[in-house]
């Protein structure tokens, strides 16, 4: 059966209780997206283009030339890079029947606003995480030469390679993130560099010499949600959304292939671990009251295509997008996990 006609309308709740229905759903999400914590934000502005512009001004070069008396120096043009990206609309519907809303021992608004919150934090966070798995600087663990030659867990020796790089190219350390709430507001953290990965990482990053566990922290309340501690100049945040790539390393079987633990000789998985410096990439949040839009439509609204009011729904949209500003401050490490830590 078709949904009920009126799909674009909002009258079954309040403009009070719609405010609180879409707090709801964004708090729910906001723990689930690490990605959100470190992009440098762009809210979507009502009635604006479709596509979002981010222009990057270029350093000047160092004027080493000591100036002669009375002779102005000739100067430089701003010279500046811009990202464009488009934007795309994102969203679901959940639908409820007379029946589950007549026999449901829970509130189906409440439970509702809980899974559609997970479900438009787990959509976003995969699209970010889309877009930073694709940029162009990548460091193959244990400096293996290509995707299919890696086996081998990430090294201290590949974080200390990646930390050199982004101080070669003026990478800055981040000192300060996006609050996971559900308005657009930052809180300021000890100054450092990003890295975010696949929780099957877990085992080799803690094994990694020089870790130190976020319980060791001064002060271990104001780790982020999913970290699990610190390397050197990197603190580290895992989460279940980073997937490898299946199958696609170097045949054995210490690690990991196609998820699972393998008894004969096969290709592993091979896991991205995203880092991040400050201003490296750009998103629009999915905070505040007007970054999605929710509808709700109670069964019981008898239609044309719904004559018995048998259908309602719950609905969630927003529109969403991001890029990377500058491939210099991002980096790919790819890596094998252990199939049987120890």
């Amino acid at each position: 059966m078709a949904l009920p006609a009126n799909t674009t309308t909002y009258d079954d709740i309040s403009p009070r209780t719609r405010g609180k229905a879409v707090r709801k759903l964004l708090e729910r999400g906001q723990h689930m997206m690490t990605t959100e914590r470190f992009g440098q934000i762009d809210p979507q502005p009502k009635n604006s283009s479709l596509t979002r512009k981010w222009r990057r001004y270029h350093s000047l070069p160092r004027a080493s030339a000591p100036l002669a008396d009375g002779i102005p120096p000739t100067g430089h043009k701003l010279t500046h890079t811009d990202i464009t990206a488009s934007l795309e609309f994102y969203g679901d519907v959940v639908i409820i029947t007379n029946t589950i809303q007549d026999t449901h021992e829970d509130a189906v608004l409440n439970e509702c606003m809980t899974i559609c919150g997970e479900q438009a934090a787990e959509t976003i966070e995969e699209t970010r995480i889309n877009f930073l798995k694709a940029g162009s600087n990548v460091f193959y663990a244990d400096g293996a030469a290509s995707r299919a030659t890696v086996a081998s867990p990430m090294t201290r020796g590949d974080f200390r390679k990646i930390y050199r790089y982004f101080k070669k190219y003026k990478a800055r350390e981040i000192s300060e993130v996006i609050k996971a709430s559900a308005l657009v507001s930052t809180e300021p953290v000890e100054m450092a560099y990003f890295a975010m990965g696949h929780t099957d990482l877990d085992a080799d990053i803690r094994g990694i010499s020089g870790f130190v566990p976020k319980v060791q922290y001064s002060n271990s309340t104001r780790a982020l949600p999913g970290e699990i501690g610190k390397i050197e100049q990197f603190r580290i945040i895992l989460t279940a959304m980073f997937d490898p790539w299946l199958e696609s390393g170097a045949s054995g079987t210490t690690y990991l292939s196609g998820g699972v633990e393998v008894s004969a000789a096969a290709s592993c998985d091979i896991y991205p671990l995203i880092f991040v410096a400050r201003d490296s990439y750009a998103i629009v949040p999915l905070q505040g009251f007007g970054s999605v839009d929710i509808g709700v439509v109670n069964p019981g609204k008898k239609t044309k295509d719904d004559p018995l009011g048998q259908i309602g729904f719950v609905s969630w949209g927003t529109w969403q997008t991001g890029a990377i500003l500058s491939q210099s401050w991002v980096a790919r490490g790819e890596c094998a996990a252990t199939a049987s830590p120890s």
